[in-house]
């Protein structure tokens, strides 16, 4: 929005003599790290009062688990209040408008991506959370499929646009990048017209957006997943956060791309206020979640952010490092699917002491610091390597 009123008046403060204290705003570069900033503060300055609210409605409880010694170590959080995460989604929409160009069509559907699956996370939270007010027998939370289906719609919708809006650019050039597969060690950068020579893989539209829907859809439940200890899921997600920005500027970059040989995205750019502003809101929701937490981000937080994730790196073209920057969620989520594959198969025995694996290592006798902390680590490792591999093409 002041973006946007900047180019509307720019003329006029040039007249009265302010052009020269707004030019600023022309800088994306600025404008993406005090996005950092704005949204941080904004989670600072309402985290108190939204807290007291959520108290008031009584929506916490203590998490249950189907292990009784974990329910022994989580049995100092009942009554902790959930849904935190509108505090973030409320950050990353408020700063994002305010600093974005909204006449960008990546902005717009980020935005989209962010509000709808906020909605689904909140909506689950609240039925789960106030269930005792409501009568004996009422329903606790969504049905998984219902979930799974709004993920996967909206990832629908995420792979239809970002296809179509790729084809849709000016050139040959733009529209092959758009749509190009970016493979680890290859040079991806498209330059005038694609020859099947160059090595380059084009993905045709039902493979994009079936790329695009089971990365928005399982990204989203992996960091749900990830969400299980205080600062676990924010400080991982602001770590990634800023990855994806880094790749979001390269990917916008016409002077970058070729150089990193990376896959030139016109417009991309602008998304390092979308990926600032989640970095800025995970770091001032950890201001209230480091252990003890006073609050959790539940389903709100969790489901928006890692869709949110997901959709920045299909419209960058870098899902495979979405896999490496994002491997903590995916460890965890990996290490769910292993657990309940081999029990069944077994017929009752287990790999992990519990899933998902961060409760593995509770179990073991980390104390839950020491599990968040040494997952962070690992989560800025894994974010190094993914940046450092974008100059080894």
């Amino acid at each position: 929005m002041l973006y946007n009123l900047l180019q509307l008046t720019d003329d006029w403060l040039e007249a009265v003599g302010l052009f020269r204290f707004a030019q600023v705003l022309y800088q994306l570069e600025f404008r993406a790290f005090f996005a950092v900033v704005v949204s941080f503060l904004l989670v600072l300055v309402f985290g108190r009062k939204t807290i007291r609210w959520l108290i008031k409605q009584k929506v916490g409880d203590a998490p249950e688990f189907y292990h009784t010694d974990l329910n022994d170590l989580m049995a100092s959080k009942a009554a902790t209040p959930t849904m935190g995460g509108i505090l973030i989604c409320g950050s990353i929409l408020v700063t994002s408008l305010l600093l974005a160009d909204l006449r960008n069509a990546y902005v717009h559907l980020a935005l989209i991506v962010l509000v709808w699956l906020a909605f689904v996370g909140g909506a689950d939270d609240w039925l789960k959370l106030t269930s005792a007010r409501r009568s004996p027998g009422s329903r606790e939370g969504l049905y998984v499929w219902e979930k799974l289906l709004f993920q996967l719609g909206i990832g629908l919708i995420a792979g239809v646009f970002l296809y179509r809006y790729g084809s849709a650019l000016e050139g040959e050039n733009f529209r092959n990048s758009a749509h190009a597969l970016t493979l680890p060690f290859q040079n991806t950068y498209v330059q005038g017209t694609f020859r099947l020579e160059d090595g380059i893989i084009i993905l045709p539209a039902a493979l994009f957006i079936l790329i695009a829907v089971i990365l928005v859809a399982g990204t989203s439940n992996a960091v749900n997943l990830t969400d299980g200890m205080d600062g676990l899921a924010p400080g991982t997600l602001m770590v990634a956060s800023f990855a994806l920005m880094v790749l979001c500027f390269i990917a916008g970059s016409e002077t970058v791309t070729p150089r990193l040989m990376f896959p030139y995205i016109r417009g991309a750019d602008e998304m390092m206020i979308i990926t600032g502003a989640m970095a800025g809101a995970c770091l001032g929701f950890l201001w209230f979640n480091c252990s003890p937490a006073m609050v959790f981000m539940g389903d709100t937080g969790s489901l928006p952010l890692g869709g949110l994730m997901a959709y920045v790196a299909v419209a960058i073209r870098q899902e495979i490092l979405l896999l490496i920057i994002g491997g903590v969620f995916f460890m965890e989520m990996g290490s769910v699917i292993l657990q309940v594959a081999y029990f069944r198969w077994t017929g009752g025995k287990r790999i992990f002491r519990c899933s998902p694996i961060h409760h593995h290592f509770h179990l073991k006798g980390w104390s839950e610091q020491q599990v968040v902390i040494r997952f962070w680590v690992i989560g800025v490792v894994l974010a190094m390597l993914a940046l450092v591999s974008i100059k080894l093409r």
